[in-house]
């Protein structure tokens, strides 16, 4: 856990440019997060809570932005190709809704899963257990509460359908 918050700040203080990003992605490997090669981490990134790190996976030719969240023990699974805008909150942990007098809610852990060729849009939030599906885009500032179908658009608080994303071929 040590090891992965001094990682974690060293990553988050790495100046931007090339040499910072390729930096960048080898600290946040020291940190325990899985990533593939070619993934951009503008950073900073936030990681709570510590020790989590090696529950996130991003694949290859992913882009995460600055300030982006990865929180709860639930883990984050980012497919290949994937754009996360800046402010990005991927929440794997919450509570139940019902609860018993003189107690505290329960908590809710489920992972996060966003798939192949995914575009989140600045300031959207994550909640836990959702599946983003291949090629499907979530617009700035939603509320993802349930699962995203492949190659749809979605926005609102909560997240709801507006339209199909088509996939270009060549």
């Amino acid at each position: 856990m040590l090891r992965e918050a001094v990682f974690l700040w060293l990553a988050n203080h790495l100046p931007k440019g090339r040499i910072g990003t390729r930096a960048r992605y080898e600290t946040l490997r020291c940190a325990g997060l899985r990533l593939a090669p070619k993934v951009i981490v503008m950073g900073p990134i936030a990681i709570t809570p510590p020790g989590v790190g090696n529950r996130i996976a991003i694949g290859s030719r992913s882009f995460v932005n600055s300030n982006v969240r990865f929180g709860g023990k639930g883990g984050v699974t980012i497919g290949k190709f994937a754009q996360i805008a800046p402010n990005v909150a991927f929440e794997t942990s919450s509570h139940e809704l019902a609860f018993e007098c003189g107690y505290s809610r329960p908590p809710v852990t489920a992972p996060v899963v966003v798939g192949d060729h995914v575009w989140i849009g600045t300031g959207a939030i994550i909640l836990p257990g959702v599946t983003i599906g291949r090629g499907a885009v979530v617009a700035a500032g939603a509320v993802v509460t349930r699962d995203v179908p492949p190659r749809t658009l979605v926005g609102g608080v909560p997240a709801r359908f507006i339209r199909e994303v088509r996939e270009v071929t060549a």
